[in-house]
Parts: C-alpha cells; structure tokens; sequence
C-alpha cells in the first residue's frame, strides 16, 4: 500500500480544535486532522480485510470507513503526516499473513508422564490425610 493509493481512496479531510499542549493556539486554530478513508475504495484482499477489521476496532465504521484522528502535534500539516502515516502503516499491518497454526497432538509418552506426575502429587496428598485406627 503506497501513498498513491491511499489518497486516491481518501474520501473525507477534516481540521477540528485539538486539545492539549498548544496554549491559546489550541483555541483558535483547528489543528487535528481526521481522515476518512473508504476502505472499499482500497480493494484489499479478503485477508488484508478481514486483519484490518480485526486491527482497526473502533476505527472502521459500519459503512466501510477507516477514521483516524491526528492531534497530536501543534501544526495542521505535522498532524496531517502523522495521520496519513499511522493510515499506511495499519493498512501494512492488515497485509500482512498470520502463520498457520498446525494442530498437534501429546505423544504416548508426554501423556504417561502427566498420568505419573499426576498418581505422584495424589500420594503426596493422602499421605497429608488422617492416620485411622483400626
């Protein structure tokens, strides 16, 4: 996923009021940036999509919309890269394959040993127990 592409599927660009550090600045000057990025617009593969809905949560909409909220910085255009940043790098993530798992099953032996140790810590235990007269 480049950048090309990223801004050929960016719908929306919004500047809000920012909170935090920034003073009388924050106040005045919308400075955070929110993207709204149509991901259907991407044309991920089935897998890409399936991580990035599992990556992004909250982040994607019912619509198919990525938001994300950049404020962390004082100037529009420093929120602005981290926002298309932080897009491209959670749009890298979701490409990316999980390992397959490959089922396996406890040999005859690993098996025989956790029986042992099991009949092990069971004499251990009645040998804590009450001592009966007979």
């Amino acid at each position: 996923m480049d950048a090309a592409a990223l801004e050929a599927a960016v719908v929306e660009e919004r500047f809000l009021a920012a909170t935090g550090p920034g003073g009388q600045n924050v106040n005045k000057v919308a400075t955070a940036v929110q993207l709204r990025i149509d991901a259907f617009r991407l044309g991920l593969p089935p897998h890409a999509w399936q991580r990035l809905k599992q990556l992004a949560g909250g982040k994607l909409t019912a619509a198919g919309e990525l938001l994300i909220v950049a404020r962390r910085f004082r100037t529009q255009e420093a929120n602005r890269v981290d926002a298309r940043e932080r897009a491209l790098a959670l749009l890298a993530q979701a490409h990316v394959r999980q390992a397959r798992r490959v089922a396996t099953k406890p040999s005859r032996a690993a098996k025989a040993r956790r029986v042992d140790a099991k009949k092990g810590r069971a004499q251990i235990k009645a040998g804590r127990a009450r001592v009966r007269d007979e």
